[in-house]
């Protein structure tokens, strides 16, 4: 004959969690937040489980592994929700996450076709600057379209692109933005901003951007931007302001530790393009 198995009247936490293929630790947890009635101590302090707290383990169980969150199980155990209810919400989770998957898949396709960390930024943006070849594009435009798409949108990094475009196409232009980086990188802070060579230096970048706007107009880039957003509006799907914080927020929470003088040339600059913009208008 086999020896026949007594099964216990209860058990402890760690045998209840082994049992219903949890852990001990997710179990004081659902007493925490009411999920498992928290069963009475035994003669040595610790906790015993019996049937029903076991059947309610099992139960939890395959309703996490259905989807199914802690809160939603709450409600369902204590019949405060109807269950067609928990199953709507479920579905709208799972579409949620078949969404997010969707657009990582797409983001990893994207990275292995260009090959750069542009992949990662929005198709937008991708398609426009995917053409150039390698290493027409630096890490410090890469990182300007970041903070640009995180600000303005897609649509505004991808307008952006056009400046890099040109300047890929354009090697006097590249040099002399890159000689401007290094001047702008120089006006630290031990450089009074009302030095001379502020004012000369705002000059040299309203100068190199009215260069730039010529070179954009001849290769027709302003038209191809002006398509930019049919295509923009033709790919929003409704939820984009649910993520997209204002310009006037996301400019406010961007540190640049720019010097007095740095800023100041930048603001020199924005009155010699606005000035001579308002003058001609």
């Amino acid at each position: 004959m086999y020896p026949s198995a007594t099964p216990p009247r209860e058990v402890k936490i760690g045998d209840a969690a082994a049992f219903a293929g949890t852990t001990p630790r997710a179990i004081r947890h659902y007493h925490q937040i009411g999920l498992l009635p928290e069963p009475e101590r035994g003669g040595d302090g610790r906790r015993r489980y019996g049937y029903d707290d076991m059947i309610r383990l099992l139960w939890i169980r395959k309703m996490s592994e259905a989807g199914i969150s802690l809160d939603d199980m709450r409600a369902a155990f204590d019949e405060a929700r109807d269950v067609e209810d928990v199953l709507g919400r479920l579905e709208e989770t799972l579409a949620a996450q078949e969404a997010d998957i969707k657009r990582q898949r797409a983001a990893v396709q994207r990275l292995r076709v260009v090959g750069s960390p542009l992949g990662l930024l929005s198709p937008l943006v991708t398609d426009r600057l995917s053409h150039l070849p390698s290493g027409a594009l630096r890490p410090s435009d890469l990182d300007a379209l970041l903070v640009t798409e995180r600000i303005f949108g897609p649509l505004g990094a991808a307008i952006q692109a056009s400046v890099f475009i040109t300047l890929a196409a354009h090697p006097g232009l590249r040099a002399e933005a890159d000689r401007l980086d290094a001047a702008d990188a120089a006006l630290d802070d031990t450089v009074d901003p009302h030095d001379p060579q502020v004012e000369e230096l705002a000059a040299q970048h309203c100068a190199h951007h009215k260069a730039l706007e010529q070179a954009m107009a001849a290769a027709g880039l302003d038209e191809a931007e002006e398509n930019l957003f049919e295509i923009y509006d033709a790919d929003l799907t409704g939820d984009e302001e649910d993520t997209q914080m204002s310009a006037f927020e996301a400019v406010s929470k961007m540190p640049y530790g720019f010097s007095a003088a740095r800023m100041r040339c930048m603001e020199l600059t924005a009155q010699l393009l606005y000035g001579d913009l308002s003058a001609g208008s």
